[in-house]
């Protein structure tokens, strides 16, 4: 079961321990990147990191070292998501839950890769035709993340005020608002941040979806940040 905690996870490129709460204020999506293959020791990490969430997630993460036609100028030139060396393709069975428990695990995913001293970027606008996957019948194709050597480092967005997302009465605990500034921090499709963070009187959480592009996709990455700020769990059974 993956950590509620800001569980150590290993930077090499930098020979220090990174939090994962140090690793979501220094990630940002990245859309240009260098003609770079990412190292084979890597590389490895990251599809052992892939089978262990592919399990607990029951998706179909996978890795796909060369991106070839995955990302294009043509497709991408509204997104404007340059070039990137590999690419992950999230999918698996299709059910109403797919593109929610593709968001969580996906970033719990693209937080490692940030760990390991590499960039991403999630991608909507992608070529699914020309990514060279092993899907089986049922399956179905959400969401990319684009992976590589950024040629920077990506830049802040733009956010909502926590009270813009919070529905809450009284008083709010500090776990609480702690895992709100986590949420806000997460990436959404054009940064539409379009939910809400509701805290029940018995302390519960709901994140709830408003709706738009991706917008369930974006639940699970919510839910996934809440969780790592606030050390407690609002995901419910997928």
């Amino acid at each position: 079961m993956i950590s509620l905690d800001s569980t150590i996870i290993d930077s090499e490129s930098k020979g220090i321990k990174m939090d994962k709460i140090e690793l979501i204020r220094e990630r940002h999506s990245v859309r240009n990147y260098e003609v770079k293959h990412i190292e084979a020791e890597k590389t490895a990490k990251i599809k052992e990191k892939i089978e262990e969430l592919n399990k607990e997630g029951n998706l179909h993460l996978q890795l796909i070292e060369d991106a070839g036609k995955t990302y294009n100028k043509l497709l991408n030139k509204f997104a404007g998501l340059g070039s990137a060396p590999s690419v992950i393709i999230c999918a698996g069975k299709d059910d109403e839950t797919l593109e929610e428990r593709i968001g969580y695990f996906g970033e719990e995913l693209v937080l490692f890769i940030q760990g390991l001293g590499l960039n991403t970027c999630w991608a909507g606008t992608f070529n699914k035709m020309g990514a060279d996957t092993d899907l089986t019948e049922g399956e179905k194709i959400v969401i990319s993340i684009a992976v590589g050597y950024g040629k920077e480092k990506g830049k802040p967005h733009k956010s909502k005020t926590p009270e813009q997302v919070i529905e809450a009465k009284g008083d709010r605990p500090y776990w609480f608002n702690r895992g709100v500034e986590m949420a806000l921090l997460a990436p959404t499709a054009i940064n539409q941040q379009k939910f809400k963070i509701r805290l029940n009187e018995d302390e519960s959480v709901d994140i709830v979806d408003k709706g738009g592009p991706f917008s369930k996709v974006d639940k699970g990455i919510v839910m996934r940040h809440f969780e790592i700020g606030a050390e407690k769990c609002c995901r419910k059974a997928f």
